[in-house]
């Protein structure tokens, strides 16, 4: 299997509560985040921070593209990790989210992260992760997780059993079927309003273009492609500058290369999207919120 990403498996899931008697509580200027854009986990996190205005109560720390460390990890991750969990035996892994006031981490899971920025911290900025809606997107998480990314990852992989490589495709097609006929009658997953369900799938399609389709062959590619809205849907949101901005297209090739050992197929060449011109796209829409 194309090893397209480092998996970080969540170490520390404490949470922000909302207030002093929780412990970690949201206060301005006492949180960090430690984010490699490049790596789809930061990415979302990057993207929901911007969209929530948080620049100036709550700081982020960029991280190298690929990992520096030996062990797959982070060199300056590493004192955090240890100041939290005493000889922690992983490699120190992105994203981080860690308090400046004891210098430990809070949490390295990335849904608890993204529901506690929005919760705790989003006044200001879009209802990323409204009321009820919880199970919605953890519904869409998971679809894309396993009916995009892992189908992708599977129908590209080489040698091994042509048959499995087929149904993966087939799984993935169908999955793009389903969200174009969602984003037929809606701009957003869930409604008019951007949520985390959109940063979930945002994110998914950036990597199904410039990672996993690397390994997939020219007529699989321009199967997936036949999808109008979907693409037109991920080419929108490209043009707004939570998004866009963050996209390092050349940090999500070094990041691939370091860690892919699938062989390049055909569909390699055939780029669906032009993010770079997305990203740069200047419309008076970037002043808003994105729609």
């Amino acid at each position: 299997m194309p090893a397209s990403s480092l998996t970080s498996v969540p170490s520390f899931r404490s949470r922000i509560g909302c207030d002093p008697r929780s412990g970690y509580y949201a206060a301005p200027h006492r949180y960090r985040l430690h984010l490699s854009p490049p790596c789809p986990h930061c990415l979302r996190i990057a993207v929901a921070h911007s969209l929530l205005g948080l620049d100036d109560i709550l700081p982020v720390t960029l991280l190298p593209a690929v990992p520096d460390a030996p062990d797959g990890g982070y060199l300056a991750l590493r004192p955090l990790y240890e100041a939290s969990s005493h000889q922690h035996p992983g490699p120190a892994v992105a994203p981080v989210l860690s308090d400046d006031w004891t210098g430990r981490i809070v949490s390295t899971h990335t849904p608890d992260i993204l529901r506690d920025l929005a919760r705790q911290f989003g006044g200001r900025g879009p209802d990323l992760h409204p009321r009820g809606a919880a199970e919605a997107i953890e519904a869409v998480a998971r679809l894309c997780e396993r009916g995009i990314t892992r189908a992708a990852q599977r129908a590209g992989e080489s040698g091994g059993d042509s048959a499995a490589r087929d149904t993966a495709l087939a799984t993935l097609l169908r999955t793009l079927d389903v969200l174009e006929s969602r984003l037929a009658s809606r701009e957003r997953l869930l409604g008019d309003e951007v949520t985390v369900a959109d940063l979930h799938l945002w994110v998914t399609l950036v990597q199904l273009d410039l990672v996993h389709r690397h390994h997939l062959d020219a007529a699989a590619v321009h199967r997936i492609t036949v999808h109008p809205r979907l693409w037109a849907y991920a080419q929108r949101l490209t043009a707004h500058p939570a998004f866009g901005t963050h996209l390092e297209l050349d940090g999500i090739a070094r990041r691939h290369h370091a860690h892919c050992r699938g062989e390049e197929a055909a569909g390699a060449a055939v780029q669906i999207v032009d993010w770079a011109a997305y990203a740069r796209r200047q419309a008076p829409q970037r002043a808003r919120q994105p729609g």
